[in-house]
């Protein structure tokens, strides 16, 4: 039971964050239509930059400033980047970004090296929420998502119950009538790529002081924020909360689990079979945890191709 409960709160630490993360992609992909490859990239910049800020001007500093930089790279980046290969269709915006992420990654290590930094926790914020089982819970990840939980909260009421996120979905379905409404549609697209660019740099700055902040970790989260986007449905953000959590619980229960398929044949009298076949079937699951946000993404597109909560065409 203890277990479960820890890897319960510990799948659900690690759905927010992967949340906070995806939840600029959604607005960037779903809303715009931008396959931005260099989102994870932004993420990783924002935990360095609030990194180099903190050694100066102290954490909190670090986690304004550097989702603020981050959102005018975003700026910089559509405006004289993306904004001049929009027209010529998602193949060249892939390319783009994708090389836009091997230039950050790049940059990361000429200033940074190509280990991980020392980014760690506040002090006050580096306690103990609870303790089960003699096992002292740290209330930073509890923090995590309470930020996740505001930002989800935030970004609903802006898109929903606001007359700024009804002109950002009308610029999305109608662009040409919100140009003639009078509406700058090349601008509103600028301020969503710069605010999702921003929020990737906000989980940056908020998950790089607990988790590793080294040059990989864009590449560690790059496919399953994808995979979170597609599986939530796009441009829906309570898609990807709701994809997110399933993805983080699950992933956290399966990486613990020890259980093969052999164990199981071996109840119906079939344990020697299915050890003489091998293969998957000694396999514990908790080696191929990993596959599961791509296994569930495949059950989803077979299900219900337009997501969980993803508008159908």
């Amino acid at each position: 039971m203890d277990f479960l409960l820890i890897s319960l709160l510990n799948g659900i630490v690690y759905g927010l964050l992967l949340f906070m993360v995806s939840a600029g992609l959604t607005l960037i992909f779903g809303m715009m239509g931008v396959l931005n490859f260099a989102h994870a990239s932004f993420y990783m910049l924002g935990a360095y930059l609030a990194y180099a800020i903190s050694g100066h001007l102290g954490f909190w500093a670090g986690v304004v400033i550097a989702p603020l930089l981050v959102a005018f790279a975003g700026v910089l980046t559509e405006r004289y980047l993306l904004r001049r290969v929009h027209a010529f269709g998602h193949g060249h915006e892939l390319l783009l970004t994708f090389g836009l992420a091997l230039v950050i990654e790049e940059g990361i290590k000429l200033f940074f090296g190509n280990f991980p930094v020392n980014y760690t926790l506040p002090t006050q914020l580096d306690f103990s929420a609870f303790a089960l089982s003699g096992m002292s819970y740290p209330f930073y990840r509890l923090f995590i998502a309470m930020i996740a939980v505001a930002m989800f909260a935030i970004l609903y009421l802006l898109l929903k119950h606001t007359r700024t996120g009804l002109i950002v979905r009308a610029a999305e379905r109608a662009p040409a009538m919100a140009q003639a409404l009078g509406h700058n549609v090349p601008m509103i697209f600028t301020g969503v790529f710069a605010l999702g660019a921003g929020l990737a740099g906000l989980a940056g700055a908020i998950a790089g002081a607990f988790y590793p902040t080294s040059p990989t970790m864009a590449l560690d989260l790059g496919a399953i924020v994808f995979v979170v986007v597609v599986v939530g449905g796009l441009g829906s953000v309570a898609g990807s909360l709701i994809a997110s959590l399933g993805i983080g619980v699950l992933t956290s229960l399966t990486v613990g689990m020890s259980f093969r398929l052999a164990d199981l044949a071996s109840t119906i009298g079939l344990g020697d079979w299915a050890r003489e076949v091998g293969g998957l079937l000694t396999v514990p699951v908790s080696a191929v945890s990993g596959a599961v946000p791509f296994i569930l993404m495949l059950v989803i597109l077979l299900s219900r191709p337009a997501g969980i909560l993803g508008a159908r065409n």
